[in-house]
């Protein structure tokens, strides 16, 4: 798995995360419950993670989705 995108942003992480789901990409969302830990100040980012074999097909949708990446 790869990094796809990572933000403290819970919206956009939901809308990357669906977009994918629509799209049958495999992936993972994680760090979201990392906020309990960390006060709920949201100082530690979420993560998507993709297979690497489906990295370009994801990324293409969630740029076209209006989703800047991170990596």
């Amino acid at each position: 798995m790869i990094e796809l995108l990572r933000s403290n942003d819970p919206v956009l992480m939901s809308f990357a995360a669906s977009v994918l789901k629509d799209a049958g990409i495999n992936h993972n969302l994680i760090d979201g419950h990392m906020s309990v830990i960390d006060g709920s100040i949201a100082a530690l980012q979420q993560r998507i993670l993709v297979p690497e074999d489906q990295r370009d097909e994801a990324g293409r949708l969630l740029t076209e989705a209006g989703v800047e990446l991170t990596s």
